[in-house]
């Protein structure tokens, strides 16, 4: 009787192919993901071109807005994103990141239909901070939720796919305005413009439906066996240690038998949270949303076209893309104060040959030169400090708060970003360009904040930094994780 033989593949080729595996469902699940950075980025990007349109007189299909209440209508999705960070924040804690995000997704979509259908400026303001609700909540989940997904090898890499997406969101609307600007009847284009941000808040609500839960919350509530489970769909190496680290904190924490908010009263950990408010602030006073919602705006004032503007702003989109990618690749191998160094030195100088523009003589050409100077800025922001801020967002809070300190500090980051925002038309209008002045001088200052206050993450696993932290450090030191 013949024997029959069975081959036994390599372990090695075994090996290759369950890594590869993993990667792809860890791939595919961050994907997912940041359709909340996605519909995040559209939804404050479109109102740059929607903007000039809604300008028009009422009867001429706009809402006859004034630089006042044109910053009133930028500005209160933003005041919406705060209280959605803060309230998205404590929910996600509660109930999970992903039930969190699929309500969200709802809320964008209510949000965005009554943004196109508004009649009035007081109902637009109204929708415009429902909307917001869900832009702040996204920002405070949506990192935190892949950071705790992600190993710490590849969280870097992984987490700083939320800003892509996000810039990713503003180039598709920077680009559909430009098509509907040209394409759609008169000024009733806006309507449009801001009824598209519907289509990702679906995708979202369908796509999160497949994603598993955060394991790091799903140990804190005492359902370990299904945070293994997650992870061994998640890790190449076995999960178990992993989990019995997280599970150590968790264990940790409830012996202090505190909540959320009464952890924040212990030294270290409100220090940290300090420290995540003070960055999430000093990020808008970049200024770098007075380009990204006023870039038509600001070169419609140079002497540009209205339809020339919103092509023109298209580059805005493009730039902040390619930044953001080349910032993927680069910062697996950079520590993210040396990136920071480097991008707010960019902002400076930017902002400060901006403020020299305005010494310009009218032209033609001026507008362009203000383009460029302007991509410049994006570029040193997309590719060094967005990428970092989102980043260290997902990291740098212990779990017993994560949830309650991000909320608290993308509440506060949203909350400057909407004084900025409130504030910015109206500088502009009063002292043109010599503006930039005043953001080149705030940078220089947040420059020497952020070497002195912020902690490097870089090799460090979530749980690592906890711990350094916690024991006093100033955790500026590369972590022993670090490679490259």
């Amino acid at each position: 009787m013949a024997m029959t033989t069975h081959t036994t593949p390599p372990a090695t080729t075994m090996d290759q192919a369950h890594a590869r595996a993993v990667r792809r469902r860890l791939n595919t699940v961050t994907i997912v993901v940041t359709f909340g950075a996605l519909a995040f980025g559209y939804d404050t990007g479109v109102i740059s071109g929607a903007l000039p349109f809604m300008t028009l007189p009422t009867d001429a299909g706009g809402l006859d807005l004034t630089p006042t209440t044109e910053g009133l209508v930028t500005s209160s999705l933003l005041l919406g994103a705060a209280f959605g960070a803060i309230i998205g924040g404590r929910l996600s804690d509660r109930y999970g990141r992903r039930h969190n995000v699929l309500m969200l997704a709802f809320v964008f979509f209510v949000g965005a239909l009554g943004c196109a259908l508004a009649p009035t400026v007081p109902v637009m303001v109204g929708c415009r901070m429902v909307l917001g609700f869900a832009v702040g909540g996204a920002s405070a989940t949506v990192p935190m939720f892949i950071g705790e997904l992600a190993p710490a090898s590849r969280r870097g890499q992984l987490v700083s796919r939320n800003e892509l997406m996000i810039v990713t969101g503003q180039l598709i609307a920077y680009t559909s305005n430009a098509v509907i600007g040209f394409v759609a009847e008169g000024a009733h284009a806006w309507r449009i413009m801001l009824g598209l941000a519907t289509v990702p808040a679906v995708a979202l609500w369908v796509g999160v439906l497949l994603v598993p839960e955060s394991p790091r919350w799903l140990v804190s509530q005492g359902r370990r066996d299904e945070a293994l489970e997650v992870l061994r769909q998640l890790r190449v190496e076995d999960p178990a240690p992993e989990v019995a680290e997280i599970s150590e904190v968790v264990e940790k924490t409830a012996r202090l038998q505190r909540n959320s908010w009464q952890h924040l009263t212990v030294p270290w950990i409100r220090r940290i949270t300090l420290i995540g408010v003070g960055f999430g602030v000093v990020i808008q006073l970049t200024g770098v949303n007075s380009i990204m919602y006023f870039a038509p705006t600001v070169l419609m004032s140079t002497g540009m076209g209205t339809q020339a503007s919103l092509v023109a702003t298209i580059a805005n989109g493009v730039v902040s893309v390619v930044a953001v990618a080349t910032g993927i690749a680069v910062i697996g191998r950079s520590s993210r104060r040396t990136m920071l160094r480097i991008g707010m030195v960019g902002l400076v100088m930017s902002q400060v040959f901006l403020g020299l523009a305005s010494l310009l003589p009218e032209a033609p050409w001026r507008g362009y030169i203000i383009l460029a100077l302007m991509l410049c800025f994006l570029w040193f922001m997309q590719m060094f400090c967005a990428i970092c801020f989102w980043l260290m967002m997902a990291e740098i809070f212990p779990l017993r708060v994560r949830g309650v300190a991000m909320g608290i500090a993308v509440f506060c980051q949203w909350i400057s970003n909407a004084v900025v925002t409130l504030c910015f038309p109206i500088l502009l209008d009063a002292i043109g360009m010599r503006t930039f002045f005043i953001f080149a001088a705030v940078n220089f200052v947040i420059l020497l904040w952020e070497q002195r206050y912020l902690p490097e993450t870089r090799g460090k696993s979530l749980e690592y930094l906890e711990e350094e932290l916690a024991s006093g450090a100033d955790g500026r030191a590369v972590g022993p994780g670090a490679v490259g």
